[in-house]
């Protein structure tokens, strides 16, 4: 069950503009990804790299890069881990799109991915499994929310038309 904290975007509004450091310690904008993809860039939040679900979603994107590349769209996805942790989570799963550290939840508070869910009898806060597509306007094409890792970038292409 997910309990979610902060307002949820839809298509059609402005994606917030970011600036995250990726797992080499570089800084990386989401306005330079979007002008060097030729029709935008995917922006999928997980909650900690290295954990079941997370490393499935991962490896999905990693598997479905050519296609979704091949169509003109960059990937980057978001975590709270520091870029140590990106940068062992990327090298284990040979994971070749940009994976960026946001500590302090600024990013995803700000896509409407971070609250609170319960699994179980516990809850926890932070990052929630989102996906956006961002246009070449900068605008969203497509906003996802609690996402399931499992065939979730087919399920993606296929609302893209890919």
């Amino acid at each position: 069950m997910m309990t979610q904290t902060l307002p949820r975007l839809a298509a059609g509004t402005l994606a917030p503009d970011f600036t995250l450091v990726d797992a080499d310690g570089d800084a990386i904008g989401l306005d330079e990804a979007v002008s060097s993809a030729s029709a935008g860039v995917v922006v999928y939040f997980y909650p900690k790299a290295s954990t079941p679900g997370c490393t499935t979603e991962a490896c999905d994107f990693r598997d479905n890069l050519a296609s979704l590349q091949g169509a003109g769209y960059a990937v980057l996805g978001v975590s709270p881990d520091l870029p140590e942790a990106l940068r062992a989570f990327r090298d284990e799963q040979h994971l070749s799109y940009s994976l960026l550290s946001d500590p302090d939840f600024a990013v995803s508070r700000a896509y409407g991915a971070y609250g609170s869910r319960v699994v179980g009898e516990q809850t926890f806060t932070g990052t929630q499994r989102s996906t956006f597509v961002v246009g070449k306007d900068g605008r969203l094409a497509h906003a996802e929310y609690d996402v399931d890792p499992n065939g979730h970038v087919l399920r993606l292409r296929e609302a893209l038309g890919l």
